[in-house]
């Protein structure tokens, strides 16, 4: 089983910053990519960040600039750093990971096929 733990949401203002840090639990290492997707309520969730298993790097272009994802030696703890916030950044922010492998999250948010629960961002004016 794998098992995703999002923590470090809250509420701040624009302009502020927050620190998001994804626990994972796993028996296998099968985990091709590792990231962060957001969603708003009634509207589609969409990917933030992704770390792949070389290490390549890929953010929206909404974030770019604000956002650093990163993670710990073991790939065990998934962290996303976020600088400046802004209203539109306003979101239920989940860990996500690709357990198959049949995309690669570098070119696709598609990739992403394993969320933890999430935890909200809120970022008011």
């Amino acid at each position: 089983q794998v098992h995703l733990t999002e923590s470090g949401g809250g509420s701040v203002h624009a302009g502020g910053s927050l620190a998001l840090t994804c626990e994972v639990s796993a028996d296998h290492d099968n985990m091709y990519c590792m990231g962060w997707s957001r969603q708003v309520p009634g509207q589609e969730r969409e990917g933030v960040a992704a770390i792949d298993r070389r290490g390549a790097i890929r953010y929206a272009d909404s974030v770019k600039g604000r956002f650093t994802i990163s993670q710990d030696n073991t790939k065990k703890t998934l962290y996303l750093q976020m600088n400046s916030l802004k209203p539109e950044d306003t979101a239920k922010y989940y860990c996500a990971t690709d357990l198959w492998g049949y995309e690669d999250c570098m070119e696709s948010w598609d990739a992403f096929n394993h969320w933890g629960w999430g935890t909200q961002v809120t970022v008011s004016p």
